[in-house]
């Protein structure tokens, strides 16, 4: 309640003569809230970052960069840095999971849009500052998943050679991740973080891009652990993408079977993580719905180890951790 206290003390400064109500618009899976401020003429977001948590700079970076990349971001109406508070412009309450739950077939529109969208934030040579994805920061997010998917969720100790086995694995998932040509990277580029807009999309929680891997935010988008498509649409989609990267002049392998191939084990890395995330936002902050997310990330992560013979040994290891799951038939289809 203090804050929310402190945010309309302060939209009452920003708005003297301007009666507004404030009313919840979303949480995501930090400590940010957002909070959809209504006036009698417009609608704006206000951004909730406790400063002790979160800090405001990365948003204001990013959004400067992607607006100049062309794509369709909310627009900063006012700050206020040592409170953790911005004032942004309002794009609209439906994501596209919302969309798609309400008619499936608009997906093709929506994901060409997304599609497009990407390339164009791909292409932004603004960089500068930004963090690399590298080793360090892969590697940490890997070892999320022994942590707290393996230790806390499953309530298993690890052995050594368990470990060893891992932190194999881990190296040689990394090598690929690293060997891909490297662009800007939203990091969490999925239909939550997308919004129905026009120009569409919206794009939303941006604010943790770094530069990395040009497969990164395509895994996001098309291996979602918020919804599921079939194999043959996410090839389709994939064909498309890569056509019109080309065409751009972004980095994608000439050969789509390497680029496909590299696109999967950036799955990997990021299902694995993604286990251990949702895991730590159960435990630790107590969002049980992230828990209901697992067995999709999980069935992507299992899929893509079948496929490959390098990975067999991490299959070995998800099914001695969790034989039940590995008990689940799942189709094999590509």
């Amino acid at each position: 309640m203090e804050r929310i206290q402190l945010l309309e003390n302060w939209l009452k400064v920003q708005f003297p003569a301007k009666p507004f109500t404030l009313q919840p618009a979303s949480a995501d899976a930090s400590f940010r809230r957002y909070f959809r401020v209504s006036f009698k003429d417009q609608t704006l977001i206000a951004m909730d970052a406790p400063p002790q948590q979160e800090d405001c700079t990365p948003f204001i970076q990013v959004a400067e960069i992607l607006a100049a990349a062309g794509v369709h971001v909310p627009k900063i109406v006012a700050q206020n840095l040592d409170q953790g508070f911005l004032l942004l412009s309002d794009l609209g309450d439906t994501t596209f999971l919302q969309a798609l739950n309400n008619q499936m077939d608009s997906a093709d529109q929506l994901y060409g849009d997304a599609i497009d969208a990407l390339i164009k934030l791909q292409l932004s040579q603004q960089v500068e500052g930004l963090p690399g994805y590298d080793e360090a920061l892969l590697l940490r997010e890997l070892n999320l998943f022994p942590d707290w998917y393996v230790s806390r969720h499953l309530r298993i100790a690890i052995t050594e050679k368990q470990q060893a086995v891992l932190q194999s694995i881990f190296t040689r998932i990394i090598q690929n991740n690293l060997a891909q040509p490297r662009v800007l990277v939203h990091r969490d580029y999925h239909s939550r973080n997308l919004m129905v807009t026009s120009p569409n999309p919206g794009i939303i929680d941006f604010q943790d891009a770094v530069v990395g891997p040009i497969t990164y935010d395509l895994v996001s988008l098309f291996k979602d652990a918020y919804i599921r498509w079939d194999e043959e649409r996410i090839l389709d989609w994939m064909i498309r993408y890569w056509e019109k990267a080309r065409k751009a002049g972004l980095p994608v392998s000439t050969d789509f079977a390497e680029f496909y191939r590299d696109f999967e084990w950036m799955g990997v890395q990021r299902h694995i993580k993604i286990l251990g995330v949702f895991a730590r936002l159960y435990y630790r902050d107590g969002k049980e719905n992230y828990l209901n997310d697992m067995p999709l990330v999980m069935e992507y992560l299992r899929k893509t180890c079948k496929r490959y013979r390098e990975l067999h040994l991490l299959l070995n290891l998800l099914d001695e951790l969790n034989p039940i799951e590995s008990d689940q038939k799942i189709g094999y289809t590509f």
